[in-house]
């Protein structure tokens, strides 16, 4: 596995989505068997694992995720990197204040995960009520303090990032980005190439859709399954995209690789400052994924792939800006 840097801080250039082992894609595999598959990722030489407090069966309650993280990685703890999120709400901050809500979430985060320090720590998602300054702030004293080594920012625009950046520098941009969610292409990705901001792509094989294991048939029915709202999901949809999905597969079988390797591999080679984190509830769904490092294309493949993508409409479309308190039925609107 080949390393990259989240502004300084160096990662696998593949790391793991932990959401799905407890949320999102629906029942939920038994913690003995999430355990096993992050120190599975992690013998494989993936060191980057990104959760968040929210990250819990059906979103109820708090910390699910974190604390199977944690379990997993214990005794393992200098061989990771970890991510996790935080919201705020706007009242606990009038109560509080901004550093002290944040610092209160980081130290109840670093309790279930079972350490002494975060690596890398992101505003989940922007509460518009708050002030970006005042976040930015905190984030930089909790990183004088030892208690993160670095911050980042969630499903964010350019201009937020440019605001919050001039005040503590970021690590790390997690928007959603794959070969259908390319609108971070436009400002977000240059500028944090310029800036030396990392990119962290979630859903970067669009919620399966490019591993072409997601048919009109699948079902989505479980109570606690996103999939049911990603907009390139909708039957008519997985039915418009399958020009996309015949090239990824063509490259698949010339590389002999699977389709979900090369949506991961071309990202790979388009930016340095890209680092995806697929996620999956399946063992070998994520070796797989991880494995996407040893596919390589060479410069002609990619620009031939990367000028034929940019030829075949996709429908559907979610977008890489999303709020604190929007819903997963926002989706698909243009803000």
């Amino acid at each position: 596995m080949k390393y990259r840097l989240l502004n300084g801080i160096k990662v696998s250039e593949i790391g793991m989505g932990c959401m799905g082992l407890s949320h999102g894609y629906g029942q939920i595999p038994s913690e003995e068997y999430s355990i096993e598959a992050i120190r599975k990722a992690l013998d494989y030489g993936c060191t980057f694992f990104d959760t968040a407090e929210a990250y819990s069966p059906n979103m109820q309650g708090i910390g699910h995720n974190e604390i199977i993280l944690g379990k997993a990685l214990k005794g393992r703890r200098e061989e990771a990197v970890i991510a996790t999120k935080l919201h705020m709400s706007t009242e606990e901050v009038n109560e509080k204040g901004v550093y002290q809500t944040i610092r209160d979430h980081l130290m109840a985060s670093m309790e279930r995960l079972q350490v002494s320090y975060v690596d890398l720590y992101y505003l989940h998602r922007v509460n518009r009520d708050l002030s970006m300054k005042e976040i930015a702030q905190a984030m930089g004293k909790m990183i004088d303090e030892g208690l993160i080594r670095g911050w980042g920012l969630s499903q964010v625009g350019i201009d937020t990032i440019k605001e919050a950046h001039e005040i503590t520098p970021l690590s790390a941009i997690q928007n959603i980005y794959s070969m259908v969610e390319r609108s971070s292409e436009d400002e977000v990705i240059p500028y944090c190439m310029e800036h030396g901001i990392a990119v962290v792509p979630f859903s970067p094989v669009a919620s399966g859709l490019l591993s072409g294991k997601v048919s009109v048939q699948t079902d989505f029915s479980h109570s606690d399954d996103v999939r049911k709202f990603v907009p390139q999901l909708s039957n008519e949809n997985i039915d418009a995209n399958k020009p996309l999905l015949d090239l990824i597969q063509k490259y698949a079988d010339e590389k002999k690789a699977t389709m979900a390797q090369i949506a991961l591999a071309w990202m790979l080679h388009k930016y340095p400052n890209i680092v995806p984190i697929p996620g999956s509830k399946n063992q070998e769904r994520i070796l797989e994924n991880l494995k996407a490092s040893e596919v390589v294309l060479t410069k002609k493949e990619f620009d031939l792939l990367d000028k034929t993508l940019d030829s075949i409409p996709v429908q559907g479309f979610r977008g890489h800006i999303e709020f604190q308190g929007d819903t997963m039925k926002d989706w698909g609107r243009r803000k």
